[in-house]
């Protein structure tokens, strides 16, 4: 199962055909969002329209964006750091590098093809046969911890929480210049962008609330060390919010600066701290992570050029 999008028609949208305001929102031609039209894919305010639709502001649109994957993924013998196990679920710590599962250009290799090796399979159906147990997903350059479900019932009780925004998610990061504000709100809707369809960006248009709530750890030259709560789950949110504020994420060669002093192949964004209530004893769970080498070294770097 693909991933469910609903988009809101502005007035900019107004008169436009389906296909193409389909198209336009996301990586999908417009030949393909015809075929969904077609297959009864997408919904204006609940109803199958035609592929020659004519939208009104006002209107939302639904339909499911389709997966560019695999048929399936195969259990891989591969090394796993696990925090935590039950009958019911996992907590992984994911190492900087590692997708979280199969893709185009990404087949095998991914933490998806471990645990099903781990799991011998056991992993929860709902998000299909490329995303067996994946509740939420973090980047391939984000190392952190995860949940990952081996039930349906787990999958239902956690993705309940995240939809509620019970379930706590704190990252860790090093971001270019210095924050003076010693903690600040970051409430701006994220949405695919318009001028680069592969990246997000802070957007009024066809986008969802989004809002992060961060803390200052730690101030150098140029530099500053912060913790990062999620308030919501988008896209590269984090970084995106981080780099509409001036601040991007160092070692974010996608939203910030192509090179960084510190050898970073990758952010130095640390998903450190998860909380849930176990979707089958009710009782609070949380786990806090061990700050990578990586981002150790930064710190290290920073705090002895001080």
């Amino acid at each position: 199962m693909g991933e469910l999008v609903s988009l809101n028609v502005t007035q900019e949208h107004d008169g436009a055909r389906i296909d193409s305001f389909v198209a336009s929102a996301t990586e999908l031609s417009r030949s393909f969002a015809q075929s969904l039209a077609d297959d009864g894919k997408i919904t204006v305010d609940g109803r199958n329209v035609k592929k020659n639709y004519r939208l009104s502001c006002g209107e939302t649109v639904c339909f499911e964006l389709p997966e560019p994957e695999p048929d399936d993924a195969k259990p891989q013998d591969i090394p796993l750091d696990i925090v935590y196990e039950d009958d019911s679920l996992l907590v992984v710590n994911k190492p900087q590098g590692m997708v979280v599962h199969p893709a185009n250009g990404n087949p095998d290799g991914t933490l998806v093809n471990a645990l099903l090796f781990h799991c011998t399979g056991r992993l929860s159906t709902i998000n299909g046969v490329v995303r067996p147990g994946i509740v939420h997903r973090i980047d391939k350059d984000t190392a952190g911890l995860l949940i990952v479900a081996k039930t349906d019932e787990a999958h239902r009780g956690l993705a309940e929480q995240i939809a509620v925004h019970s379930f706590v998610r704190r990252y860790e990061a090093v971001v270019d210049g210095n924050i003076k504000d010693d903690t600040f709100v970051l409430d701006f809707p994220i949405g695919r962008s318009e001028k680069d369809r592969k990246k997000m960006a802070v957007t009024t248009k066809n986008s969802r609330n989004a809002l992060t709530r961060g803390r200052v750890l730690e101030r150098f030259d140029g530099y500053t060390h912060v913790e990062l709560t999620l308030e919501t789950g988008r896209t590269h949110q984090i970084r995106v919010h981080m780099a509409h504020i001036g601040h991007p994420v160092t070692g974010d060669s996608v939203y910030g600066r192509k090179t960084n002093p510190f050898g970073l192949t990758g952010q130095c964004l640390f998903a450190r701290y998860i909380g849930f209530r176990h979707p089958v004893t009710g009782e609070f769970m949380e786990f806090s992570g061990e700050l990578p080498d990586f981002f150790i070294n930064t710190l290290q770097k920073l705090r002895r050029s001080k």
